[in-house]
């Protein structure tokens, strides 16, 4: 047996398919890891949305099978916990920390009849403002479905995901700056709320507890979820994606960080805000400048719904395990990139970020295969338009590293290889986790190895 660690420092991610727990020690080894699935109640329409109890025994759960995994080697308690995280989907708290309302899943389209009658200034000034394009992702048009359906807003406080989870095991109750970028309450010059975005819901400053940069002090957390994680140091590391490409080393100036999960994010770092005029042209491309973790620093943030694409591809062709995925990975590599059907025999939409929906058109019979891989090239067309959007705006990148499950199926490397610059492989399985994870390890180390 390997020598005992002397301290544990764990990282959980609030992941769109799966919540999952990663345990490093000092020298940032995995000692272990588990994930359960995210709880979504999925209703008509594409509606998703999560209970706040559900999640919190979703995450009751991942830490008793972290705790059995580390039970034959220590029974010392974690050292110091972070939590990462989706952004978009937040809970509604009252004065006793209570959950007011459900979360709601960032892909989920309830809202969009609300933020059309957001005032005019409000709409026109959305993306100049808050970095983010004005859809139904975005938090606020969720707060405004909700006042809508009767939710008293005033009184309520508003935490994301992993500031609520954070809060349930004993924490303080703030916001990270990442993740409330997300939320389009901030105004991304001066960081704070936007009055004109307050007015239109018709609350006040008071529905965002204060603002905090990711990986600061978040209070110790309770014995609520047990013995191993009673007395951690906590905090809030911050959005999943930003966390990983933080943790990967691999989110330059120069660089792409691609996170290919449930959604497909393309990630480009800036040492300062590109100000209101260019976010507005990003916005009408569908791309975010918002916070990063790193204090000071801005990203680029554009995404396609790829990993939602493929899924449903898998699902459609009844595949639902990971050896007929490989085995549909297999067929598709035995094709060239451009499939062996006649152009135009399959067409695919749905990839845009403010779609979602699979949509095929068959105009010759095809095979699973084929059709994945017309998925995947038309998920190619819309990064490539994505990309010269931001090179528009920023030199264009040189080089690129893939992360996330999808990255796992050579047919979607190659498929990225024709329109990311030089990619490669992150060497990690769960970047989100261990960068959390390491980030606890930090906020209780005053030196770590790198």
């Amino acid at each position: 047996m390997n020598a005992v660690p002397t301290r544990l420092h764990g990282g959980l991610d609030l992941g769109s398919t799966a919540i999952k727990m990663l345990v490093i020690d000092d020298e940032g080894v995995e000692i272990a890891g588990a994930q359960v699935p995210t709880p979504w109640r999925v209703g008509e329409g594409g509606t998703t949305d999560i209970d706040a109890d559900d999640l919190l025994r979703a995450v009751q759960s991942l830490i008793d099978l972290i705790d059995a995994d580390l039970t034959s080697i220590t029974s010392a308690a974690l050292t110091s916990l972070a939590v990462a995280g989706m952004g978009e989907t937040g809970i509604l708290i009252d004065a006793e920390g209570r959950a007011a309302a459900p979360g709601f899943a960032w892909f989920d389209p309830r809202g969009l009849e609300q933020i059309a009658a957001f005032p005019s200034v409000v709409r026109e000034e959305f993306a100049g403002r808050t970095g983010l394009p004005l859809g139904a992702q975005v938090s606020v048009a969720k707060l405004a479905w909700l006042r809508d359906q009767g939710t008293v807003l005033t009184g309520l406080r508003w935490l994301d995901l992993p500031e609520f989870v954070v809060a349930a095991l004993g924490g303080d109750i703030a916001l990270e700056l990442s993740l409330a970028s997300r939320t389009g309450l901030i105004d991304q010059d001066s960081g704070a709320a936007w009055p004109a975005m307050l007015d239109a819901l018709g609350v006040t400053a008071e529905l965002l507890p204060p603002l905090r940069g990711g990986g600061l002090p978040w209070g110790t957390a309770s014995g609520a979820f047990g013995p191993r994680v009673a007395g951690a140091a906590l905090t809030v590391a911050g959005h999943d994606h930003l966390v990983a490409a933080q943790a990967n080393g691999t989110l330059d100036a120069d660089g792409y960080h691609v996170s290919l999960g449930t959604a497909e994010v393309l990630l480009r770092v800036l040492d300062e805000p590109l100000g209101f005029a260019a976010r507005q042209r990003l916005a009408d491309a569908l791309i975010n400048e918002v916070r990063h973790v790193v204090p000071g620093q801005h990203v680029l943030v554009a995404g396609v719904k790829t990993g939602l694409l493929l899924r449903r591809v898998l699902h459609a062709a009844g595949i639902s395990d990971r050896a007929g995925r490989d085995a549909l990975d297999a067929a598709v590599m035995a094709l060239p990139v451009e499939g062996d059907l006649p152009a135009g025999a399959i067409e695919v939409s749905g990839a845009r970020n403010d779609d979602g929906v699979l949509r095929l058109t068959l105009h010759a019979e095809a095979s699973p295969a084929e059709i994945f891989g017309a998925a995947l090239r038309h998920s190619n067309a819309e990064v490539a338009e994505l990309i010269a959007a931001m090179d528009r705006e920023v030199a264009p990148a040189t080089h690129s590293t893939l992360t996330g499950g999808w990255a796992g199926m050579a047919s979607v490397r190659r498929a990225r290889a024709e329109v990311l610059p030089n990619p490669s492989l992150s060497t990690r399985e769960q970047d989100v986790a261990w960068g959390a994870a390491d980030m606890a390890r930090r906020l209780v180390s005053a030196s770590v190895p790198s």
